[in-house]
């Protein structure tokens, strides 16, 4: 009998990743996008896949040159293309980095809903990425020294030391030139 509830057990266990891996794919065929996407689902950031099924989202790597006028800055953006489908663009020049670290950039693009953000909804993104970060990152992994670590690690410092009477990480957002421009906050 204990063989028989085993065999079922591996079976449903089986089954079930094969299942959510399908899942994955809907959203991108990159193998990369896909590991991220993986640490995200591992750690219980249920909310991300949502509302990228919520929204038909897709994941994939893009130069954003042709998005945003400002793309030396730009991480990642949360966009639609030509059909009118919603897109994560991860900008290209972070392909190689960690899984960790583009999974961040999923978590916080995903909460991103509207043809354009506020205060608000950019700052529960931003604090959505450092809350992965402090989640996801591994201390006995060394990070490359790049400006995304930089900004995780600072992210994540800020969404630490905040408390609800003092959000850091709002702060940060609103006295940021790039974001006051962008979520016209001038």
């Amino acid at each position: 009998m204990k063989k028989v509830v085993l065999v079922f057990l591996a079976f449903l266990f089986l089954t079930m990743n094969q299942a959510f891996a399908y899942r994955l794919s809907t959203f991108s065929s990159d193998a990369k996008i896909i590991a991220a996407m993986r640490l995200l689902e591992q750690s219980g950031e249920y909310d991300v896949f949502r509302n990228m099924q919520k929204y038909g989202m897709r994941v994939k790597f893009d130069d954003l040159t042709s998005v945003t006028a400002n793309s030396s800055k730009a991480f990642a953006v949360s966009t639609y293309n030509n059909y009118g489908t919603r897109v994560i663009l991860i900008n290209s020049r972070y392909k190689n980095a960690p899984a960790e670290q583009i999974a961040c950039l999923i978590a916080h693009e995903s909460c991103h809903t509207g043809y354009s953000a506020d205060l608000e909804e950019e700052t529960i993104a931003t604090q959505k990425e450092a809350a992965c970060w402090t989640r996801l990152k591994v201390a006995s992994k060394t990070y490359p020294d790049s400006k995304l670590t930089r900004r995780l690690d600072k992210l994540s410092s800020l969404y630490l030391a905040s408390d609800s009477n003092n959000n850091l990480v709002e702060q940060k957002i609103a006295s940021s030139g790039f974001y006051r421009s962008q979520l016209g906050l001038n």
